[in-house]
């Protein structure tokens, strides 16, 4: 029956993927750097350096043709990219009249990713078993949600809360059902990450509100807004509050359920409030580890902005707009973390105690 609710998923999202921008744009190329030649162009106050490169194509159509392209160096270490013989380079294509033209978009990277994701998989199977293979099919699921339907949904006009809100539920529909199987511990996992997840989705909206962000919190909010200035910028950053918080939610819920889960399956007598009072302790030593974990992966992902403080006043550095978007992100996320705790301790003490164990519910998926 999980493998049924398994394909039914998937079948579900792969309709959702049909929507998908087709944005009729060429593909890139990869290509090996066969030479470089160094100029030096003169600009007057400042000296520019051109590198003219021949680049073999190692892909596609056009694998084994050489093209030639030029890469200006400006002195900028953040656009930048100094091209060395035997470099992998990812190139941009476009169409002209004389045919297509080639350009140096960055250095061809992704190889590295997937050693780390390999290393990564088979960790998770080695260790976890048949719980880590249906995690990382999960994590598969999740990852195929947001970009091939929570990303279609926001580019053709749909409140990116709201689109957020419809993906973070399906995916911990997917992630605690496949994980934990269809039973009364997933679903009580999955409504306190729901619950928690509209507590984050409110908090956000009155931070949002109420500390008049505007949704520009970096490069890459400047870079959507030149291809899509129609897009609600203040919505996207409530999105993207609530869909940082769903990970560590998920974590909790199912932590706190399976708990509870295991407990009443030892004892059959506790009543109700035992297992709420269980669930707690159990909840009060997670908090201490994923409130702490949750506020470090921002802080961690924010230390040029932390080195940053060191050069400015601190009465202007805290209100900062991206410095206020990711310390309150930081601190919903957590925020969200506990109070998944006593939700799901509530919900899930209700459903074990109340149903029983040989409800067909109870053992479905088992």
């Amino acid at each position: 029956m999980k493998k049924l609710l398994f394909f039914i998923f998937i079948f579900f999202i792969s309709v959702f993927s049909c929507f998908a921008e087709d944005a009729n744009i060429l593909p890139s190329q990869t290509g090996i750097v066969q030479t470089v030649e160094y100029i030096d162009l003169d600009g007057g106050e400042y000296t520019q350096t051109k590198q003219i490169a021949e680049i073999k194509l190692l892909k596609g159509d056009l694998k084994g043709e050489k093209v030639t392209v030029d890469n200006m160096l400006t002195g900028n270490p953040n656009y930048d990219i100094k091209l060395k013989k035997g470099m992998k380079v990812v190139l941009h294509v476009e169409k002209s009249d004389d045919g297509l033209m080639f350009s140096v978009e960055d250095i061809e990277r992704s190889g590295v990713l997937v050693v780390l994701g390999l290393i990564f998989c088979a960790l998770l199977i080695y260790v976890g078993k048949e719980k880590g293979l249906c995690s990382l099919v999960s994590i598969c699921l999740t990852c195929f949600l947001i970009f091939y339907l929570l990303s279609p949904m926001i580019l053709t006009g749909i409140n990116p809360a709201l689109a957020t809100l419809i993906t973070c539920l399906l995916a911990t529909l997917v992630t605690m059902y496949l994980v934990g199987g269809f039973n009364k511990k997933s679903t009580s996992a999955a409504i306190g990450c729901v619950l928690s997840l509209l507590t984050a989705g409110i908090l956000s909206y009155l931070t949002v509100k109420f500390a008049s962000l505007t949704g520009f919190s970096g490069e890459n909010s400047m870079f959507l807004y030149s291809a899509h200035p129609e897009l609600d910028f203040i919505s996207i950053v409530i999105s993207t509050m609530m869909l940082a918080t769903l990970g560590a939610v998920m974590d909790v819920g199912m932590s706190i359920a399976s708990t509870i889960n295991e407990i009443y399956s030892v004892d059959n007598t506790k009543t109700i409030k035992e297992l709420f009072l269980s669930g707690m302790n159990v909840g009060r030593d997670i908090i201490g580890t994923m409130a702490n974990t949750l506020i470090l992966v921002y802080l961690g992902g924010s230390l040029p902005l932390i080195l940053l403080a060191s050069n400015i006043d601190l009465q202007k550095f805290f209100n900062l707009n991206q410095v206020v978007t990711e310390i309150a992100s930081a601190l919903i996320g957590s925020s969200a973390i506990v109070i998944c705790v006593p939700i799901t301790a509530i919900v899930a003490s209700e459903l074990v105690s109340r149903i029983k164990q040989n409800d067909d519910f109870s053992n479905f998926g088992k």
